[in-house]
């Protein structure tokens, strides 16, 4: 194994579980080397000993290093470091999905110019696999779909909320743990997994990055009794990122769905992240693992060490090169099952008229279940609907809004994997 001369850039929580994990004795880091660390502060939490602190960031890519691992985080700051780390013919490890979901093709294309290695695995799934195994492991087949639950925090508190607890309560107790930023925005709204699923579109079908103009939703809208209605269809509430290709062209999103308990998605809990890989040659592919938390990421960061170390001047990772980009489907074209929820007052004629206002639209109803009176007097309806396009639902919901006797609508639309 060839030794590493590592710089690592940020000193933050994800930085300093690196730095612990690499200074911890075990065999085979023995010939890596840290050799600076740039922080514009100090961190109470960890202790660097006698490594080399630089306060500008960008003066430890003048340093005697093989890698800088790029830990700052943000976007525009952390593409100029990384732009100067490639140009000055440093590999370049980094956990940052947000610059390489904005500027992943301009630095793939920079790393290959300068005949260096730009590696990522833990800016998706943390240090679930992913990544190398999309575009090393599984280059013999050919990939239809790729789906996951992609965020560890929005796993955490869904599954807790399944149980019972309340959105507020779950978040705070995520932040609390370190699973969750102190702005969690990114992970409740979408953002997060839609970043992560556009990363492995762009090697599984040459999308491109960034990909834009695609479906998010988040969680912000999920509450503790949407899972019990879910229950009474064996269903649960998972938020699900998918990029699917066919004929017609690429299928991209990122929002909550329901999935039957029996899919193997449906029972991960807590934080952990899992993907489904739907291949020619081995079927469905399954990877699950811890997607968040700061031993998970040093996990997919020295896997890219240890990669650098024992490439032997090879190319470790199979870059697409984004010469034909499948084109992006319409959202509104799609088509779905759909859990619809309504709250309605209690008054004769009401779910004639909710029948009325789908079937003008070609909407059939699967299942209808009026639940008991809340204590505020109205009716809740849940309505699971026949497949239906996208766009159709929406003019549905939109003309269920024009009537007063409609109080709430909600729908969360039906995966199945």
């Amino acid at each position: 194994m060839t030794k590493l001369k590592i710089g690592i850039c940020g000193w933050g929580n994800v930085a300093t579980g690196l730095y612990e994990q690499l200074v911890g004795g075990d065999e085979i880091y023995a010939d890596w080397e840290i050799c600076c660390i740039g922080a514009r502060r100090d961190n109470p939490k960890c202790n660097p000993g006698s490594t080399k602190i630089l306060r500008d960031i960008f003066k430890v890519v003048d340093e005697d290093i093989d890698v800088l691992v790029e830990l700052i985080g943000g976007v525009e700051t952390a593409k100029e470091l990384i732009t100067m780390a490639l140009n000055s013919g440093k590999h370049v490890v980094t956990a940052n999905k947000a610059v390489i979901f904005e500027h992943g093709q301009e630095l793939i294309n920079l790393a290959k110019r300068n005949n260096v290695q730009l590696l990522f695995e833990s800016a998706v799934c943390a240090g679930t696999p992913a990544i190398k195994m999309l575009s090393n492991d599984l280059i013999a087949n050919k990939i239809s779909k790729v789906a996951g639950m992609l965020n560890g925090t929005t796993n955490f508190i869904l599954s807790k909320m399944e149980e019972g607890a309340s959105f507020e309560a779950v978040l705070n107790e995520a932040q609390e743990k370190g699973y969750a930023e102190p702005d969690p925005s990114l992970d409740i709204n979408g953002t997060d997994a839609a970043q992560k699923i556009g990363i492995l579109s762009a090697l599984a079908f040459n999308s491109g990055l960034p990909t834009t103009n695609f479906y998010i939703e988040g969680i912000e809208n999920i509450q503790s009794e949407d899972f019990a209605y879910a229950n009474d269809f064996h269903f649960t509430v998972k938020h699900l990122a998918v990029a699917k290709l066919n004929d017609r062209g690429l299928e991209l999103r990122s929002h909550p769905v329901m999935l039957s308990k029996n899919s193997s998605l449906a029972g991960l809990k807590g934080v952990r992240n899992g993907i489904q890989f739907d291949t020619n040659l081995l079927g469905e592919f399954h990877v699950a693992g811890s997607g968040a938390g700061r031993e998970s990421t040093a996990s997919g960061l020295i896997s890219d060490l240890y990669t650098l170390a024992n490439s032997n001047q090879s190319n470790p990772m199979q870059y697409p090169d984004f010469s034909k980009k499948p084109n992006l489907l319409n959202f509104d074209d799609l088509i779905f099952k759909y859990y619809v929820y309504l709250e309605v007052k209690d008054e004769p004629g009401v779910l004639a008229l909710i029948s009325k206002i789908f079937a003008a639209q070609g909407i059939g109803f699967d299942k209808v279940i009026q639940k008991d009176q809340l204590d505020n007097g109205n009716v809740p309806i849940v309505i699971l609907t026949d497949p239906i396009i996208e766009k159709e639902m929406q003019v549905a919901l939109q003309d269920l809004e024009n009537h007063p006797v409609i109080l709430n609508s909600k729908i969360i639309r039906i995966e199945d994997l």
